[in-house]
């Protein structure tokens, strides 16, 4: 299967300045490659994914980007990526690509889209 992808999340990219653009993309083709299947939308002004329930979204800040997940208090976080003491939300904080790990936010991706099936 292949992706969805958004316009409207295609014209945010457009219009960010580096290094967001670049963090942006990479997660956005990170989140399609933990499932290709997954639902990408626009909430809250920010691109948003989505799997039987909302999973994970990306919010832009000058210089960095938080990849958030919606359910992150409730996820294993064996890697201690996750930040934020919300009641519900946590977030990565990235300043460069470089400071992706994808073998660890794919499990995370993961367990969010487990979390929402129970």
């Amino acid at each position: 299967m292949h992706p969805v992808k958004d316009p409207q999340v295609d014209e945010f990219i457009e219009g960010l300045e580096n290094p967001e653009q670049e963090i942006v993309s990479k997660l956005r083709n990170l989140v399609f490659e933990a499932y290709p299947e997954m639902d990408e939308g626009f909430k809250w002004s920010n691109p948003s994914y989505a799997k039987e329930g909302l999973v994970c979204y990306m919010q832009t800040a000058k210089g960095h980007v938080n990849f958030g997940f919606y359910r992150g208090a409730e996820l294993r976080d064996e890697s201690n990526l996750l930040e934020g003491d919300g009641h519900k939300m946590r977030h990565v904080r990235l300043n460069r690509t470089d400071e992706i790990r994808v073998d660890e936010l794919k499990l995370l991706i993961w367990d969010a889209v487990e979390l929402n099936r129970r």
